[in-house]
């Protein structure tokens, strides 16, 4: 599968509603077939820093960057943001979630 991090930076004015603003791109990319998950979460240490992390299948993530809501959703972000987004993007086995076996919780 396709891994891929994503930090934005929002301005001021932009923060409360960023969620918001980002809604239909959000959820046109997560009714995509090769879509495995799609998750925004914001940064405990940075107020104005939404993170994402996404998913699709291999082969996958061509038709999302090429697609129409793509294009719409970075053109409604782009005005929202006070720096560029950094990413990392990664192939990477399987398609889906592991359990940490450091961590495992019994019951």
């Amino acid at each position: 599968m396709i891994l891929i991090v994503v930090k934005f930076r929002t301005r001021p004015e932009a923060t409360d509603s960023f969620l918001d603003e980002v809604a239909d791109f959000t959820a046109a990319t997560r009714a995509e077939p090769g879509n495995l998950w799609f998750e925004w979460s914001r940064s405990v240490e940075r107020d104005d820093e939404f993170v994402l992390v996404e998913a699709f299948k291999d082969g996958a993530a061509e038709a999302h960057v090429t697609s129409d809501h793509f294009k719409a959703g970075l053109a409604a972000m782009k005005p929202l943001l006070k720096e560029t987004p950094l990413i990392v993007s990664r192939e990477v086995e399987g398609e889906g979630w592991d359990r940490m076996g450091e961590l495992t919780i019994d019951g």
